[in-house]
């Protein structure tokens, strides 16, 4: 892909459309799909579009494009870029100033760019406050909310936004992403695991030496698990410390406290995703391989995967995505791992 979007691993379909919509934008567009799958850089790149009209006409705008240069790095005069007061929210007073940035004229660009990276922290009085310009702007200007969901929207709000849905991206094309990074196959098939169809979390692992050490990790916890609620509190903290360094190591030491601090909250919760999808597989594996059917960890001692019942294995893969959802929910992360390994260990 030519231009601004040059480098994007996957999602072709969404950045055929925004090229696109570069000629036309729409008012507002709304990016929404699950954490780090790169919404955040795509809506970046988009911007950057909209801000310069050389942008389909060079490959590398970063380095030859003032404007995009500019924009990329989010210091663009008529970029406005609006991040959370502290680690909580977006609130009233922000948005009203918002508001007022977006009623200017342009001071270079023939159109003011809002982007919201965070917006789903927007509280219901903020979105209420920056309504009435989504609807009737003073100015040329194009809103660009990220979220993870239109549920984290008033209907309001998500019914006046164009919505670009971004799912995860196929592990081959993961693949072949982190091969022309310059990682061997074994270790891209391995980080692509890890990453779990999420670009952004694989370039933040890239060429991190625990990678294998994280997939193993998870696929033993099957041989750990106990009926006993200690021993599923020993083993949530064991998971907790070793995805600790990985999850301070991914993140800018140069980042201001707050946005590390909801930085490293996104990357652990990305992080804790993808190894209860790895833990998962061994228990769909295990229902599979005794019902006749494929295996997806081909490397697996496939007589362990016979030590629970296929029933059992249903059941705990089953479990194990229940916390998926916990976790996607923010609830305490070690209680919702205790209690789901000591559930794992149960005989019920």
């Amino acid at each position: 892909m030519r231009g601004i979007f040059a480098g994007l691993v996957g999602h072709r379909a969404v950045v055929e459309l925004l090229d696109r919509e570069l000629a036309r934008p729409t008012q507002a567009y709304l990016f929404v799909g699950p954490e780090s799958v790169g919404k955040d850089t795509l809506a970046g790149r988009f911007a950057a579009g909209l801000l310069c009209v050389d942008s389909g006409d060079h490959d590398q705008p970063a380095v030859e494009c003032r404007t995009c240069r500019l924009a990329l790095a989010r210091t663009h005069p008529d970029l406005v870029v609006v991040e959370p007061e502290g680690a909580t929210s977006i609130g009233v007073e922000q948005a009203r100033e918002l508001v007022t940035r977006a009623s200017m004229a342009p001071v270079e660009a023939t159109r003011t760019v809002v982007l919201v990276p965070e917006a789903g922290l927007m509280t219901d009085q903020a979105a209420n406050a920056i309504l009435k310009t989504l609807e009737e702007p003073l100015a040329p200007v194009t809103f660009l909310l990220v979220s993870e969901s239109e549920d984290d929207f008033p209907a309001t709000i998500a019914s006046r936004c164009r919505t670009v849905h971004m799912g995860r991206v196929p592990g081959d094309q993961m693949v072949a992403a982190l091969t022309e990074k310059g990682l061997g196959e074994k270790e891209a098939e391995s980080l692509a695991i890890v990453a779990g169809g999420r670009p952004g979390l694989a370039m933040s692992l890239l060429n991190r030496p625990d990678i294998a050490g994280f997939r193993e990790l998870w696929l033993s916890v099957p041989e750990k698990v106990t009926p006993h609620p200690g021993d599923g509190t020993r083993l949530a903290s064991v998971v907790i410390d070793e995805i600790k360094p990985m999850v301070d190591q991914s993140i800018d030491d140069d980042l201001p406290k707050d946005k590390k601090q909801r930085a490293k909250r996104r990357v652990e919760q990305s992080l804790l995703i993808s190894g209860l999808e790895i833990l998962a597989s061994w228990y769909t594996d295990s229902a599979s391989l005794q019902m006749g059917g494929p295996v997806r960890n081909r490397d697996l001692d496939l007589t362990s995967l016979t030590e629970v019942s296929p029933r059992r294995a249903v059941q705990s893969a089953e479990r194990v995505l229940d916390a998926v959802v916990d976790i996607q929910a923010n609830l305490r992360r070690e209680l919702v791992l205790a209690n789901l390994f000591s559930g794992l260990g149960s005989d019920d």
